[in-house]
């Protein structure tokens, strides 16, 4: 079986696929989103589809010029209206097994309303019974852990953003050519953040193989890579893990703080900048190790600045990738094997996935 790392790796090869082959990606939504006079956009989707939702929606909403909702498909389904009229509706299931994400769609059929859904898989169960299918463009992940596939989804939002967006209208020609052009730089520079990325994992390892818990904290972009960053530790490394947004941290969690916890500031340096600052310099009087990811450089020894200064919204594109390689190579030093299910009997218990 592939690992993580091979998808890593495996990245750059992917999202130039999906940018030269977007037209055709995009088509089944495209060629109707003229006609559809929508007020919002609802993505249906749970954990790292859920993640990578939340990491495309400021971008989305920003070129739509629309609000932009995530919803947990089970309770969309059991206690929410769902399908209501002028609602562009999109369900995420990387793998296409996610139950609760089959079922809203079905019942969404069912009942006549539209909803297009995103997977990776067109033969997976929730590819056979959608009538409105969009494939991300990339092989399927061989990995229960997933890194391609939440960072191509990341990818297909913001490209359907971007050309939908243009094909309304709503951005000018020099606008669009512009963010094309940084999403372009992202990835002629993705070896290099894998390259950065990893030397920072590897020097951080003698720390924080002696974490017990962990905070990722985000905003904007990378709140959707706050997120990611609790859900692949947690997965994978196996302690507790916990992924906030800057100011809601700010209205509760940062009570809870303990010595001995290890704090990790995704900084995207976009408008909340002034406040993740403030936020770390308390946690630094507080904590030993508190780390910040940015995607400009860094003055501080232990921190990781990646150097491509590109719109704050695109940031999300390689921001997770050393979390994920943080995750994968911190499970190797405690010896977990992310091949064998940790619970086995998880999933035959409680048909999570079909």
């Amino acid at each position: 079986m592939k690992d993580m790392l091979f998808y890593i790796h495996l990245e750059q090869k992917i999202y130039r696929r999906i940018l030269k082959n977007r037209g055709k990606l995009l088509a089944p939504l495209l060629s109707n989103i003229g006609n559809n006079k929508f007020h919002s956009v609802v993505i249906f989707a749970t954990g790292s589809s859920a993640n990578a939702a939340y990491t495309a929606r400021p971008y989305l909403s920003k070129k739509l010029n629309r609000p932009v909702f995530i919803e947990d498909p089970s309770n969309a389904l059991n206690y929410q209206l769902i399908g209501l009229s002028n609602v562009l509706c999109i369900a995420i299931s990387q793998g296409g097994h996610s139950y609760s994400t089959i079922n809203l769609v079905k019942k969404m059929q069912e009942t006549g309303h539209c909803i297009y859904t995103l997977t990776s898989d067109k033969e997976s169960p929730i590819a056979k019974i959608s009538q409105n299918l969009l494939l991300i463009g990339m092989p399927i992940e061989e990995m229960p852990y997933v890194t391609l596939g939440y960072s191509a989804t990341i990818l297909f939002l913001i490209l359907l953003g971007l050309e939908a967006a243009m094909k309304l209208q709503k951005i000018s020609m020099a606008e669009y050519q512009q963010d094309l052009s940084e999403i372009k730089l992202i990835c002629q520079k993705l070896p290099d953040v894998v390259k950065q990325s990893t030397q920072w994992v590897q020097n951080y390892l003698p720390v924080f193989k002696m974490a017990k818990r962990i905070s990722f904290i985000g905003y904007g972009s990378l709140y959707g890579v706050a997120r990611e960053g609790e859900t692949k530790i947690t997965e994978t490394v196996r302690i507790s893990a916990f992924g906030n947004e800057v100011e809601a941290y700010m209205h509760g969690p940062y009570i809870g703080i303990q010595p001995a916890d290890q704090i990790i500031l995704p900084e995207p340096n976009g408008k909340l900048q002034g406040r993740m600052q403030g936020l770390r310099r308390f946690l630094c009087q507080h904590l030993k190790q508190v780390r910040t990811i940015s995607n400009q450089t860094v003055t501080a020894q232990n921190d990781l600045g990646l150097d491509i200064k590109v719109n704050e919204l695109l940031t999300g594109l390689f921001m997770t990738i050393p979390i994920h390689l943080l995750a994968f190579y911190a499970s190797q030093i405690k010896g977990i094997n992310l091949n064998i299910s940790a619970y086995p009997d998880f999933d035959k218990m409680t048909n999570s996935k079909i």
